[in-house]
């Protein structure tokens, strides 16, 4: 039955496993073993593949990213192939090559066979080796609840389909990542989707970067852009509403030691004249109400510029009144910018719609829309950050202080712009903000999603806190070896794939998925394809021609964005919300100014609702 070769090689195994028993069963039959465990080390494993294989060529491929399946007494073990060689093989001639395989988990019982991380049987030396099995896949992947939704298939086996936790994903965080062209934000719209139809009453924001997501949430989602949105200038703290007067240069020492002073005080005056006038009480010293210059109540721009004003009036230095007044010219200045109509409209008016705003922006009551999409491509490009910064502020802050009984999702798309690794790049209250709901959102109810196509520009510390990780195709070396490091799954090795993903396969690592996965994400419906409304397409139409009337046209329409007159024939004049929002209103889309051709204007960089 055995010739002296393989008696040999049999006493070897013998001397090695102890017993005689367990190498009689590995031999049962050789024929149907795609190999045998040669070694043992930790999570990490290597398989002889065996060279007296009788199957299909289809069957016998053994590669990178396969799953295998070893038999031990009491359970399956998982493993993936990691790396396939046939340098250095065992004497005996019993052997084609061998694989080395990362341990993931395994399938216990046989009546009602259930998956589970983690190996606590370790395979001994000798275990037959197999491809794993269609059913064994389907263990694997298995809903283990309702709370689970499908993203697509297994790049391995095409009828098993990949589903993804939505309690892990969302409570522990988690992050989409990939270069440009890999259908990144396709990947976006389909996951908040599936998490909207799995969780219709948590609520979502998305920083819509590039405008490109107005239309991939149908009537669940409201969309905000400068023409509807209401952000009084009074909810920013110290450090956002300096980087909106200085437009994100560093502040003046001077100025912002008056400004530190007379804040606190406005905001006296203003509660003062409220109580005063509802109550009749008499008016006290606007220093002793106590409040700080970050504290998110009201005040008047007037009763700001008037306390400057007041103080420069007492001066007899012409030099220092210099500063007061460099200091007033610089917030009126800002006060008459139209691009920052949604801070300063009613400025000097009053009127505390802080609940009104927060129930706007963070759908509360959701009146069917539980998600909100703010699209940055029409802000001034100096408030960007600051705006970014009150929103992750206030969406952590409203869910510290109602103790979270009320689930956030909050995306923040091209990540790396607000939260850099380069602490020297952006703003630092907005990666501040970011980081608190990285590190602590979770106990509050507030969860974070973060999208990004250069993750080694993040601040590493953000990152290591999403513990969902989507990789998709990322070719830059440094952006690959952030991920190495981010990752911390015995399966860390599936990242030497990565430059070599298709467009809308994905690595799936972490809590929110079964096994770390090579994926294709699902079709997305073209209704919910993103579509960028901040470019233009790069091979315009024959018949719009680029003569003098339409660079007029395309100037009335620069002009009319910077200055209080309104655009003509705009029909989004007439819908415009009053100061105080108490019902959604959707944002309007910019139409063709007046005398330009609709086929030109397709031509334009237009935001879209």
């Amino acid at each position: 039955m055995r010739n002296p070769a393989g008696l040999t090689v049999s006493l070897a195994r013998l001397f090695i496993m102890g017993a005689r028993s367990k190498f009689m069963t590995c031999q049962v039959n050789p024929v149907t073993s795609f190999g045998r465990i040669i070694s043992v080390r930790g999570s990490l494993a290597r398989v002889g593949l065996l060279a007296e294989r009788q199957l299909p060529v289809s069957e016998v491929r053994a590669t990178v990213g396969r799953f295998i399946s070893i038999r031990c007494a009491s359970s399956t073990i998982v493993a993936m192939i990691t790396e396939v060689s046939c340098e250095s093989l065992p004497a005996s001639d019993e052997y084609i090559a061998t694989a080395s395989v990362d341990l993931l988990g395994e399938i216990l019982g046989d009546d009602r066979p259930k998956f589970q991380r983690g190996v606590t049987n370790y395979p001994t030396i000798g275990d037959n080796v197999d491809l794993i099995t269609n059913q064994d896949l389907r263990t694997v992947y298995a809903p283990s609840g309702s709370d689970q939704i499908n993203i697509g298939t297994l790049q391995q086996d095409k009828s098993v389909i990949a589903y993804v936790d939505v309690e892990e994903m969302l409570s522990k965080h988690f992050a989409i990542l990939g270069s440009t062209g890999v259908g990144k934000s396709t990947s976006v719209s389909l996951l908040l989707n599936e998490i909207l139809r799995a969780r219709p009453n948590l609520r979502i924001f998305l920083l819509d970067v590039h405008n490109e997501y107005g239309r991939c949430f149908g009537d669940r989602s409201l969309v905000l852009n400068p023409r509807n949105l209401k952000l009084p200038f009074w909810l920013f703290n110290f450090e956002e509403i300096v980087d909106v007067l200085f437009a994100g240069r560093p502040g003046v020492p001077e100025e912002l030691d008056i400004l530190a002073e007379v804040i606190p005080m406005a905001k006296g005056l203003y509660t003062q004249y409220q109580n005063s006038d509802r109550l009749g009480l008499k008016r006290v010293d606007p220093k002793s109400v106590g409040y700080t210059v970050d504290t998110p109540v009201p005040y008047r721009l007037v009763d700001l510029i008037s306390l400057i004003d007041e103080r420069m009036g007492k001066l007899e230095n012409r030099s220092s009144r210099i500063i007061y007044h460099k200091l007033i010219s610089r917030i009126e200045t800002v006060r008459n910018d139209p691009r920052y109509t949604f801070m300063f409209d009613n400025a000097n008016v009053g009127g505390d719609t802080m609940a009104e705003v927060i129930s706007h922006l963070f759908r509360l009551p959701a009146n069917g829309r539980p998600m909100t999409i703010m699209q940055l491509a029409g802000f001034p490009a100096e408030v960007v950050d600051s705006v970014v910064s009150v929103l992750c502020r206030m969406a952590f802050d409203f869910g510290l202080w109602s103790d979270g009984v009320s689930p956030l999702l909050f995306v923040c798309e091209e990540a790396h712009r607000y939260a850099a690794a380069d602490r020297n790049i952006g703003f630092g209250p907005t990666r501040k903000a970011v980081s608190r709901i990285a590190k602590e959102g979770r106990k509050y109810g507030v969860y974070l999603g973060l999208v990004t196509q250069r993750p080694a520009e993040l601040d590493a510390t953000i990152i290591s806190q999403c513990n969902t990780l989507f990789a998709m195709r990322l070719a830059n070396d440094r952006d690959q070896a952030l991920l190495r490091s981010a990752v911390s799954d015995a399966a860390a090795n599936l990242l030497s794939f990565v430059p070599s993903l298709g467009t809308r396969e994905v690595l799936a690592f972490g809590e929110g998925v079964a096994l770390p996965t090579r994926l294709r994400f699902k079709e997305v419906p073209v209704h919910q394809l993103p579509r960028s409304e901040a470019t233009i397409a790069t091979v315009p139409s024959v018949a719009a021609g680029h003569d003098q009337h339409f660079v007029n046209a395309v100037l009335e329409r620069w002009r009319g964005a910077t200055s209080h007159r309104d655009v003509p024939n705009d029909p989004g004049i007439n819908e415009r919300p009053a100061a105080r929002l108490m019902t959604p209103v959707e944002a309007p889309m910019l139409q063709p100014s007046m005398g330009l051709d609709p086929d030109r204007f397709s031509l334009l960089k237009k935001p879209l609702r």
